[in-house]
């Protein structure tokens, strides 16, 4: 059948499955929402500012394992959108991004809304397409979808000029898989190197698994805790791979990196066969790969991308693959080996109880206070009232932190967050991805005064869509992180990180017609949360929580310094 340009985009959308667009209109897409009103297969939200829209499709691709849309317009729709590309670049989050161009003879011409998109965005996508005529243009969105959802996962970017949304061309319904000549990402692991990789796990006397978020983009916790739980040893889950093994079970030894626990870092600097899952040695994680690289173990690297593995830490058995089907043969030839390989019981309970040991130091311990709020308190009683079952998106900063250290994440795609930008902003935006996914879940946004004032025109949003996410505000009135450098680092000079002329959050929320609480003492928190998420439940409810202005995020691995350098404390600085 012969369709508009704008026609062929909303066709070839409904015939992905998609279900909702997240975006912003503007001239250059205008024949597109032309199109979009006009049909009932999927929904589009409307946000505020493109940024956020990115950053929601972003989160609802995080909790599904499904590709996110967004719709911007041209020039700076497409620069506003960059900042929510490049942070699900960096976690390999698929996504596909349609942009707005400016006629195909108006490019290169300076024309009014201009913008490179192509230049501008390839550092930060899987890949980009510029649209140069109607014909290609189903073929084009369909290899977007396969190729962010495919190998290492990514956004990819449509570029479509005005002119090409409404020249007319043939449109086909998609049939059978889509095969591309120039790419085809390895899924099979090589069973030579996963044969390996058992023998020396099997014969470790300090095994280690070490996973990240590539084990939850391919769905493979099930395999992870059956592999761990099989042949009883420590896990740790990265920042981006929490709840991909149960928080709950003892054979997790928390968070690694620059505020992962003690346990957690010294098992990954001791052990004898280390087995990396879907990371990648990133220096959050090990710190000073020199440092790293003083211990003499054996390392085992599964990926799905080869370009990975090796990049910073030198592996004994690279395996490239997907990380679910790797896995499944991985356990096949566990199970096998069993039955022949004898291993060092003696050993491994030698190696649990220095383990202990390291847990014994209570890295996690805090003061308690009845006078001022501790943040970790705050969410402590979180985890608690939800029962470990919300989603949970999370801006950036000390919040952050305490959100991966002291919520206990059971489950995988529950942990929302921007682990590789570090992008301030995002957590109300990704918790608006994540309700229209999950309408009646209890979602939890811990976020700063500092992060939420950058997308907070989002709760215009959330009203208009009556969405609810319980928003807690660690209030300590700087940026926390920052001022936690500026301490250890810079003599305590606070350099423009503390936050002045605050907004009354409670009233500002007010404005917008959601629901505010000022909570200001440790007694009060508990009675807050619970109204929150029951009284209040299908209600947006803000909680502007005043918290200890003094706190810092312990322990800590110094930028530069090893992971067994940890401080514990402002005693250690």
């Amino acid at each position: 059948m012969e369709l508009t340009g704008a026609e062929i985009v909303v066709r070839a959308l409904a015939d992905e499955g998609v279900e909702h667009v997240f975006g912003y209109p503007g001239g250059s897409v205008l024949y597109i929402y032309d199109e979009i009103f006009k049909q009932d297969r999927f929904k589009h939200i409307l946000v505020r500012h493109e940024q956020a829209a990115v950053h929601a499709a972003d989160a609802y691709s995080r909790v599904s394992n499904r590709v996110g849309v967004a719709l911007v317009t041209s020039g700076p729709g497409v620069t506003n959108a960059v900042t929510g590309i490049a942070t699900a670049y960096m976690d390999s989050i698929p996504m596909v991004v349609l942009t707005g161009q400016v006629p195909t003879s108006a490019i290169g011409q300076d024309a009014f809304q201009e913008a490179d998109t192509v230049g501008i965005t390839r550092p930060c996508v899987k890949h980009n397409f510029l649209v140069k005529d109607v014909k290609d243009l189903a073929d084009v969105i369909r290899k977007a979808f396969y190729i962010a959802r495919t190998g290492r996962p990514g956004p990819v970017l449509v570029d479509i000029p005005k002119d090409i949304t409404i020249a007319r061309g043939k449109y086909t319904p998609p049939t059978g898989e889509i095969k591309m000549r120039s790419y085809s990402p390895v899924v099979k692991g090589h069973q030579g190197q996963i044969k390996k990789a058992v023998q020396l796990l099997l014969q470790a006397e300090r095994p280690m698994i070490y996973t990240g978020g590539g084990v939850i983009l391919s769905d493979a916790a099930p395999e992870l805790t059956k592999l761990v739980q099989m042949l009883d040893m420590p896990c740790t889950n990265t920042l981006m791979g929490l709840g991909a093994f149960p928080a709950d079970d003892r054979r997790f030894v928390g968070m690694p990196g620059m505020h992962g626990t003690y346990e957690a870092n010294m098992a990954m600097q001791h052990c004898d066969v280390l087995v990396a899952i879907g990371a990648r040695f990133d220096d959050r994680v090990i710190g000073n790969p020199k440092h790293f690289a003083q211990n003499a173990r054996k390392i085992v690297h599964i990926d799905i991308d080869p370009s990975s593995i090796s990049k910073r830490v030198k592996v004994d058995v690279p395996i490239v693959g997907d990380v679910k089907d790797v896995l499944l043969d991985f356990l096949a030839q566990v199970e096998a080996s069993l039955k022949e390989t004898r291993r060092n019981p003696e050993q491994i309970a030698g190696w649990w109880k220095q383990i202990g040991a390291w847990r014994e130091r209570e890295c996690l311990k805090y003061k308690s206070s009845s006078e001022v709020i501790k943040p970790q308190f705050v969410i402590e009683k979180l985890c608690e009232i939800t029962r470990g079952e919300a989603f949970v998106t999370s801006d950036v900063g000390q919040h952050q932190m305490w959100a991966a250290q002291y919520y206990r994440f059971n489950k995988p795609r529950r942990w929302v967050n921007s682990g590789g930008l570090g992008t301030m902003g995002v957590g109300l935006p990704y918790a608006m991805g994540v309700q229209m996914l999950h309408p009646d879940a209890d979602i939890a946004v811990i976020t700063g005064e500092g992060s939420i004032q950058m997308n907070i025109q989002e709760l215009s949003t959330c009203q208009q869509y009556h969405l609810s996410p319980k928003i807690l505000c660690l209030n300590n009135r700087y940026l926390g992180m920052v001022r936690q450098w500026q301490q250890i680092d810079y003599g305590s000079r606070y350099a423009e990180s503390y936050m002045d002329s605050l907004p009354d959050f409670v009233k500002l929320v007010e404005a917008y017609g959601h629901v505010g609480m000022r909570i200001e003492s440790p007694r009060d928190v508990e009675g807050a949360l619970r109204e929150a998420f029951t009284t209040h439940k299908k209600r947006l409810v803000f909680l502007d929580i005043i918290t200890d202005r003094t706190e810092n995020v312990w322990p800590m691995v110094k930028a530069g310094k090893g992971l067994t350098e940890m401080l514990l404390g402002s005693e250690d600085l």
